[in-house]
Parts: structure tokens; C-alpha cells; sequence
């Protein structure tokens, strides 16, 4: 035996696969009909699907990240319901603004379909009328006695609501937030009717056309111009009556202060209301003034027609 290689300087490996097959050594191979099981055996494992005898099955990521995500909803129930002291006046407080919103939306919904209603019922005075009431006067000084008059009106209104909220009742807050800016809104319009008749600018078309009108002019808070057929065929569509509803949750925004109680919310009404209405007629006489026409050229036009039931106005903005 001396010519055999002793145990111990023997090579503590072998050869498999594709090698071990061309070489034709490594005795202790496996036969020549087990190629494919010593190829199996050799592959490294694959833990794609199949199952492992130490770490089980390969669970998809997709199933695994989808189970991670915590459930905030309930995260937070548990929490609200573990800590009433904060984590459920937290929820409540989230809760009441969120209904809070919705019903500001639903009345501003409400008083937009109210002043649609009421638009055709302001009594509105031609030219000849205000004329004979203001002997003397040219545009601007007959403008100004208008937008004087219409400030009073106003600053009436929210000193009216002031007072009524001296003692705060929150089940009637909306309400009287509401008479305010309806009844607001209806002297801003019959000011900007009247402020067109002075600049010459009568809109055509019958009582219903010229609300339509008057209502967009108050809503944009501009002046009608009479040469672009798109602001005198103004349609209540969608999105006039969702400018309308903006403009409302602005009013009733300004006008939140006139609800502070003691009296202090009557003098807040009075000033800002003013202060809103002359800011408006502002901007309507200004572009008014670009297409103002002159009265000795202003062709005659027949009187405005009165509405059957008039809104009730009050009396500071009739004049003398």
C-alpha cells in the first residue's frame, strides 16, 4: 500500500456537476444513472414559493405590506375610548368643526336660493324718479347721495342684529346672521340698479333679465357692461349660483363679529357693514365711469316696471 495517497493529504473536496462528469474522477460520485438527483442536490435552494425546512414558506410582500399598514380609524377609536380626557375631546372638537362646515355650506345653499327670490321683488327707480327726487344734482353728486343712503340702510341692518344678539342664544345665531346678510344684500342691489340708471346703463330686457343682471353685477362685484352680451344674458347657472355661494360665506364670515353680545356687536355691525357697502359701490361706479353715458345723450326710456310684492327696505335709503 506504500503507493496510495495516505487519508490525510487526500482532497477534502470533490468535484461535482458538469466538471466531475468530464474529468471522469471523484469515485465517490453517484452513478451514472443519478446525474439529476447530484444536480438537485448541489443547486442552491429556492425560496421563491416552495416550503423550507427551517423558515416554512416565503410570504409575498405585497400581503405582508398590506398587513403592516395600521388601521388609523381605528387606531384612533381606541385611542379616543382609552383616553376620554384628550384623545375623545380631540374627536369632538374634529367632529363639531366638520358639521360646523357642512352647515355653513347648507345655509349658505339656502340664503342663495333666498336672494335669487328676492331679486326680482327690489324696487328699483328710473332715472326720472331720482332726478325729481334729487333736484339739481349731476351723476356723481346724485351717485354719492345714493351710496350715503345705502350705507345708512346697511349700518341700519347691523345694528338691528347687533342688538338683537345682546344676549347670545346659539340655536338663533344663524338666523339672525341670516336676516342680516339677506337683508344686506338686498339694499347693495337696489344701490347698484339705481347706480346704473344714474351712469346711464340700464340693462335691457324685462324685470326677471335685469335681477338676473343686477344679481351678477352685486355677486362679482362689478359693473354691467352693456356692449358684452355674456354679463346681461347671465344665466343662474351652476356656476353663478356657486359664485353666489362664496360670495355669501364671505358676507357671513365679515359678519360673525356683529354677533358679539352686550351691544359690542351692534357698533361692529354698523361700522363694517358701511365700511362693505361703500367698498362695493366704489367698485361698481368705477367701471361705470369707462362706459358712463352723458344724460343729454341718453335716448328716452320708458319707466321701470315695479314688482307686485316688493321687499320691505329701509327707509334711510329712499332719501328725502
Amino acid at each position: 500500500m506504500a503507493d496510495e495517497t495516505p487519508f490525510r493529504k487526500r482532497r477534502p473536496w470533490r468535484r461535482h456537476g458538469h466538471q466531475a462528469q468530464q474529468d471522469g474522477i471523484g469515485g465517490t460520485g453517484p452513478a451514472e444513472g443519478g446525474h439529476a438527483s447530484a444536480e438537485r442536490s448541489a443547486a442552491p435552494p429556492d425560496h421563491s414559493g416552495g416550503s423550507d425546512d427551517e423558515r416554512g414558506r416565503s410570504a409575498s410582500l405585497e400581503v405582508a405590506g398590506a398587513a403592516a399598514l395600521p388601521d388609523l380609524a381605528a387606531q384612533q377609536e381606541q385611542q379616543d375610548r382609552a383616553d376620554p380626557t384628550t384623545g375623545g375631546r380631540l374627536h369632538a372638537v374634529k367632529r363639531g368643526v366638520r358639521k360646523s362646515g357642512e352647515s355653513a355650506k347648507a345655509l349658505a345653499a339656502q340664503l342663495a336660493d333666498r336672494i335669487i327670490d328676492t331679486a326680482p321683488r327690489v324696487p328699483v327707480r328710473d332715472l326720472a324718479t331720482l332726478r325729481r327726487q334729487f333736484p339739481g344734482l349731476g351723476p356723481e353728486e346724485l351717485a354719492d347721495k345714493l351710496v350715503t343712503g345705502a350705507c345708512r340702510g346697511t349700518a341700519t341692518v347691523g345694528a338691528g342684529i347687533g342688538a338683537a344678539a345682546m344676549m347670545p342664544v346659539p340655536p338663533a345665531m344663524l338666523a339672525e346672521l341670516a336676516a342680516e346678510v339677506t337683508g344686506v344684500a338686498a339694499i347693495e342691489m337696489k344701490l347698484v340698479a339705481e347706480l346704473h340708471e344714474v351712469y346711464g346703463l340700464r340693462p335691457p330686457g324685462n324685470l326677471g333679465q335685469r335681477s338676473t343682471a343686477y344679481l351678477t353685477s352685486w355677486t362679482e362685484e362689478r359693473g354691467i357692461d352693456v356692449t358684452r352680451p355674456t354679463t346681461l344674458n347671465a344665466a343662474l347657472g351652476g356656476q353663478m349660483k356657486r359664485e353666489l355661494r362664496q360670495q355669501i360665506m364671505k358676507r357671513m364670515a365679515r359678519n360673525l363679529p356683529n354677533l358679539i353680545p352686550f351691544m359690542i356687536g351692534a357698533a361692529v355691525g354698523a361700522t363694517m357693514n358701511r365700511r362693505d357697502t361703500r367698498k362695493l359701490a366704489d367698485r361698481v361706479r368705477d367701471d361705470l365711469r369707462k362706459q358712463q353715458i352723458p344724460w343729454d345723450r341718453l335716448p328716452a326710456l320708458p319707466p321701470l316696471e315695479q314688482p307686485l310684492n316688493p321687499a320691505e327696505l329701509p327707509k334711510e335709503i329712499e332719501g328725502p
